[in-house]
């Protein structure tokens, strides 16, 4: 399969993730720069990486919302594509209303950079698929606005409508319910803090995040097939 990975002026993890996809998930991947007004019609998957978009300026992901490859990515995403933010690129996809809810500074105004561990809460979803409800991966974060936050009816209706992608269990940031990821309502945009990218090699500490490039690549393939 083929990955489309945006790079916003400011992203730092784009190299990351083509590398992961490439090298340790065995699949493509190109690099699409934020001022394209469509994306190649071949893609897949399009990740948006983690990093600092824009510099971070007014809110994390509030200045790349407006970049012309947003439109595209909406297109996409309403079209079934799948679509992956991380870290950063979670802040954008709740920017632009692709995700409920809002990203806002850590519990403790520190930043949190450590290993963490999560909890797959579903695996109905294409990006945890290869994995199994309830199991425990360790992933990387990196993050000074991380804490997820919504309405109590938001974060009821994910919980009823089974859009919790993972959970920590060590929660570095306050986020509340402990949620770590989460689905959008056609289940095929997902957004998450942790970098799964940054584990997936052992000489990164471990290989857990193949999960989810994993999961994607499969359900891919299956619906190719």
């Amino acid at each position: 399969m083929r990955f489309g990975v945006v790079v916003f002026p400011g992203s730092n993890c784009d190299h990351d993730a083509w590398y992961a996809i490439t090298h340790n998930a065995g699949q493509q991947a190109e690099f699409i720069w934020h001022d394209s007004l469509d994306l190649p019609s071949h893609l897949d998957a399009v990740i948006l990486p983690g990093g600092f978009s824009y510099g971070d300026y007014l809110r994390c992901g509030a200045i790349a919302r407006f970049s012309p490859v947003m439109s595209a990515v909406k297109r996409f995403a309403a079209e079934g594509g799948l679509v992956l933010g991380i870290c950063n690129g979670f802040q954008v996809l709740v920017e632009a209303g692709l995700l409920p809810g809002a990203l806002v500074r850590n519990k403790g105004l520190k930043f949190a950079c450590r290993s963490t561990p999560l909890r797959i809460e579903t695996t109905r979803s294409p990006f945890t698929s290869e994995g199994s409800k309830g199991q425990v991966i360790h992933l990387p974060v990196a993050h000074g606005e991380g804490c997820y936050v919504a309405d109590e009816r938001t974060l009821d209706r994910l919980e009823a409508e089974d859009r919790i992608l993972f959970r920590y269990l060590d929660n570095p940031n306050g986020s509340m319910r402990d949620i770590a990821g989460i689905l959008n309502e056609g289940r095929n945009v997902m957004g998450m803090m942790p970098h799964p990218e940054r584990a997936t090699e052992p000489l990164m500490g471990c290989t857990d995040g193949l999960v989810v490039l994993q999961s994607v690549a499969q359900f891919a393939g299956c619906v190719a097939s």
